[in-house]
């Protein structure tokens, strides 16, 4: 029996990551590969007893089908949490999303035409590329300089449709965008006709001093905001959160509304059980700002033990950064190293990590001697065991 599958099926790619990941459940095996938050770092207890409470107190309710929007007060405490001096969140823009993933999901398949242009960093976060590509889009790299993505890339005419960014400790990059860049973008924004997706899943993960303010809340009427509870919570849960662009235009009104029946045309609605598990979280007691104290100094003990080992193991041509928060180093190795042709020798070796070619999307700009490492997962001596296993693989 055969198929006739749709035309945009030959535009799907399996995630690289997804891939290696695999091969890591292999015995003996120290990955740096997979981007998972460290799983000792779950409030599992915490999880339990708000569990308890909900199916106790709300056990029907919890259990039942929910609004596509989301559940209305988790929708609230995110619109308080981010609110900010100059950006003043509407509940009723704020969609609870299937984890921020779906979230670029439901974007791209409101915003991108065969052919539209998106604007995206080199390197960026390879799942974004996963959710833009069924959809036909041109892969537009975006220019930068050492600070980070240029400005007047978004003032074009007729310019890109989306412009997707990470500034807070970006994947796989680790950098974060300063203060002077974030207003250069936010000046420009006004001037072309591009929706910024500002995806910042990372933003409570810093480690020497708390991120900028948002770009939404400099420009908020051009910024789709996805945040996600998966790496201060739990990634099981599949909660995240977008909010929308605001502004009360009939452009603005009809990209809430379109982004709202694409939720509900892909899943009805996020869990309703997880939801309510979330929000008895942080209204039940749970101290949420001491959880992420602790996970910050877990994450930055790791960091620089990680930083240390690449300095002690790594042959001396490598190149990386210490990233200021999140979860990877971006590591540039020898020009003569290809990062996944050498991937099957540090299996030998007992170490895994993700090649740098895959979070690129041009060949023109892809950096094959790249590698991603994650460094959370692992504990400090593990950390210093894999990369002293990777550093021969690299020379």
């Amino acid at each position: 029996m055969s198929f006739a599958l749709a035309a945009r099926t030959q535009r799907m790619n399996p995630s690289a990551i997804r891939d290696i990941l695999k091969v890591t459940e292999r015995p003996g095996i120290l990955s740096m590969a997979g981007g998972l938050p460290a799983p000792e770092a779950f409030p599992v207890e915490a999880i339990r007893r708000a569990s308890d409470h909900v199916l106790g107190t709300q056990g029907a309710a919890a259990l039942q089908y929910a609004s596509s929007e989301g559940l209305s007060g988790l929708r609230e405490w995110v619109a308080e949490h981010l609110s900010c001096p100059g950006w003043r969140i509407d509940p009723a823009h704020v969609l609870i999303t299937t984890g921020s993933q779906q979230g670029l999901d439901l974007l791209g398949k409101v915003l991108l035409d065969e052919g539209a242009c998106v604007l995206v960093e080199q390197p960026t976060y390879l799942g974004a590329l996963q959710a833009f590509t069924p959809y036909g889009p041109v892969m537009q790299p975006w220019a930068a300089d050492a600070e980070g993505p240029l400005a007047d890339e978004l003032a074009g005419d007729p310019g890109a449709a989306v412009a997707y960014l990470i500034a807070n400790f970006q994947n796989p990059g680790g950098q974060c965008l300063g203060e002077a860049r974030r207003q250069a973008l936010a000046q420009a924004l006004p001037r072309g006709h591009t929706l910024l997706i500002e995806d910042d899943p990372y933003g409570a993960l810093w480690y020497d001093a708390p991120p900028p303010a948002p770009m939404a809340s400099r420009a908020p009427q051009q910024v789709a905001y996805l945040g996600s509870f998966s790496k201060v919570l739990s990634p099981g849960l599949r909660v995240g959160y977008m909010v929308m662009p605001g502004g009360e235009d009939d452009a603005a009104r009809a990209l809430r509304s379109k982004l709202l029946q694409a939720k509900q045309a892909c899943d009805l609605h996020t869990p309703g059980l997880n939801q309510r598990l979330i929000l008895e979280l942080l209204q039940g007691g749970f101290d949420l700002e001491a959880h992420l104290h602790e996970v910050r100094e877990r994450y930055r003990l790791q960091r620089d033990v990680m930083a240390h080992a690449l300095a002690t193991y790594l042959p001396r041509d490598c190149r990386w950064q210490v990233p200021p928060g999140g979860m990877f180093f971006w590591v540039e190795a020898p020009e003569h190293v290809d990062t996944l042709a050498r991937l099957p020798r540090a299996v030998e070796a007992g170490v895994a990590y993700v090649p740098g070619a895959p979070f690129f999307s041009s060949n023109d700009t892809v950096k094959r001697n790249a590698l991603r490492l994650s460094f959370v997962t692992l504990s400090p001596a593990q950390i210093e065991e894999a990369v002293a296993r990777l550093g021969p693989c690299l020379a």
